[in-house]
């Protein structure tokens, strides 16, 4: 017998969107999601991470901000204005600049976390914003 879809829950892996055009970066990220339970999806830069960002549906997105083609930023800025979806962003910089975190802040950033970091320090905020 089939059971009726069921609303997402604890038990639903969530999916999350990785961006960045540094393959180091992107593959202990990655390794970190996914051992812990993640479903990981990879745009190695703005443009791939829009195309993605629309038909992967993910729960949420890690975005760095420097990238060739489209920064982060850019990304933001357009699926801000183009999407109804509230996705949780963590942007990752090399960038010191308070001025970037604000802008970032202003333009929905749920997490702005400075290279290089911890892993840990990433995994405690995807699990935060995703509760």
């Amino acid at each position: 017998m089939n059971t009726p879809a069921q609303p997402e829950s604890a038990t639903t892996t969530a999916k999350i969107l990785v961006v960045d055009d540094d393959a180091e970066i992107i593959e202990s990220v990655s390794y970190a999601l996914e051992s812990n339970g993640y479903e990981v999806v990879v745009a190695r830069d703005g443009n791939q991470a829009l195309a993605l960002a629309e038909c992967e549906n993910p729960q949420l997105m890690i975005l760095d901000m420097m990238m060739p083609k489209r920064s982060g930023f850019l990304v933001l800025e357009k699926m801000r204005r183009e999407t109804d979806l509230p996705v949780p962003v963590i942007m990752i910089t090399g960038n010191e600049g308070s001025r970037h975190q604000a802008y970032a802040e202003l333009l929905g950033v749920s997490e702005y976390i400075r290279k290089p970091f911890a892993i840990e320090k990433l995994l405690e905020a995807v699990d935060r914003l995703l509760k």
